[in-house]
């Protein structure tokens, strides 16, 4: 058998996504996720426009093969772009070969090594309140871990707090459908490293010790702050502080480790294992948080992770609702599967969403299982994806008070 056709699904029900659909010459079909936020065209093309030839006619078995030839056969390596459509046609082609075989992906990757995959819940408010109830709410459906954000107070709208009102909120999507420019949001690092670990505090005043409590900093601390920060919070145990610097420094980590031990995350922005490199061979961090489908599929996540179990790295694979649930079947069936498991960031996708992507995953006190279905257990609906018509939209951008670009 052979790839017989190679084609590209932009759909947006409720956001945009990228699919990839491989089939083979005897009509097996494989799905891949190549959705890369505020630039899926770009994606998209890279595909449409330069992979899917080359893979017409190609042995679909020859999975590692393949991920070589598209790797080191372009010469222009890595980045989020060829990455992202690299992991696409990888995760097409595992979907097939676990459906030839009749059984569920996680089988031919040595089979479960748990019986479900902790996830956590991303928990937010504009004040205490809010935040409060919306922790109270994930609990009630079973989660045993959130991450919190909330406002500050002096600054409007920040990044990764819903501004909706309070309660448990799973549609909230901060990429805007603005027009040709992104939003622009305020920031203030002072105002946010005083505030915080009192919110922490209340946390666990109200919520005790035994719920596991997550942060994400965005990346909008110098080296300093971030370890003056992570000693701060280290009271209320927190399961781990995300992105505490931006991602391209990997030395700035060390300088956090000098004076805390708050356990650190990071990598959702990183494309390889080499952007990992030094972060892992001096344990620099504790969590792995690369996507699957911006990290070139399960053969390069599973190898990456691998990698960091030799150091004692735990996985923390990324997966908000700008990964489609395909992707995020992909990283379920990898989280159960390898022995390094850590946690899955979970956020529900809305009901469009679900109308064009049917799931086989299933959800129970606190855990995700991917489901016994043959393949990666998603199937894309093409008649209910062509409804839903691209519509552009950005993440939006971060400026100080005195009106700088900054990080986020």
């Amino acid at each position: 058998m052979s790839i017989a056709s190679v084609d590209v699904i932009v759909t947006s029900p409720g956001r945009n996504f990228v699919t990839l659909k491989v089939t083979t010459s005897d009509g097996v079909v494989g799905w891949g996720d190549a959705t890369l936020n505020g630039r899926e065209l770009s994606v998209a093309s890279y595909l449409s426009d330069h992979l899917a030839s080359m893979l017409i006619g190609r042995d679909e078995d020859r999975i590692e093969d393949t991920w070589q030839y598209l790797y080191r056969g372009a010469y222009w390596r890595r980045g989020p772009v060829t990455m992202a459509a690299i992991a696409a046609v990888d995760m097409a082609l595992w979907d097939i070969k676990a459906k030839k075989a009749g059984m569920p992906l996680y089988q031919l990757l040595g089979g479960a090594s748990r019986d479900g995959v902790r996830v956590y819940a991303h928990a937010s408010g504009t004040d205490f309140a809010a935040l409060s109830n919306a922790i109270t709410g994930y609990r009630e459906l079973g989660f045993t871990a959130v991450r919190v954000q909330t406002g500050v107070p002096g600054l409007g709208q920040i990044y990764g707090v819903s501004s909706t009102g309070p309660g448990v909120r799973y549609d909230y999507e901060p990429a805007k459908r603005s027009g040709d420019r992104p939003s622009e949001e305020t920031w203030d690092t002072r105002q946010y490293l005083n505030h915080m670990p009192g919110v922490f505090a209340q946390i666990r005043e109200e919520f005790g010790t035994d719920l596991r409590i997550l942060h994400d900093g965005h990346h909008r601390m110098t080296p300093i702050e971030a370890a003056r920060f992570a000693k701060d919070i280290e009271p209320y145990d927190l399961f781990w502080l995300e992105d505490a610097t931006p991602g391209e420094d990997q030395t700035a980590l060390r300088l956090i480790r000098q004076h805390s031990t708050t356990p650190l995350a990071i990598g959702e922005v990183f494309n390889t294992v080499y952007d990992y490199q030094t972060l892992i061979t001096e344990r620099l961090i504790d969590y792995v948080r690369s996507a699957v489908t911006h990290t070139g599929g399960i053969t390069a996540m599973k190898k990456l992770l691998d990698f960091a179990a030799i150091y004692g790295i735990r996985s923390g694979i990324h997966g908000p609702t700008d990964i489609s649930p395909i992707g995020m079947a992909a990283a379920l069936h990898l989280d159960l599967a390898i022995h390094n498991f850590g946690i899955q960031e979970y956020m529900p996708h809305n009901e469009q969403t679900l109308e064009v992507f049917q799931t086989s995953f299933t959800f129970d006190k606190g855990f995700l299982h991917p489901g016994d279905q043959p393949g990666l257990g998603v199937e894309l609906d093409e008649e209910a994806a062509g409804t839903f018509e691209y519509a552009k939209a950005y993440l939006p951008v971060n400026r100080l008070l005195d009106g700088t670009v900054h990080d986020w």
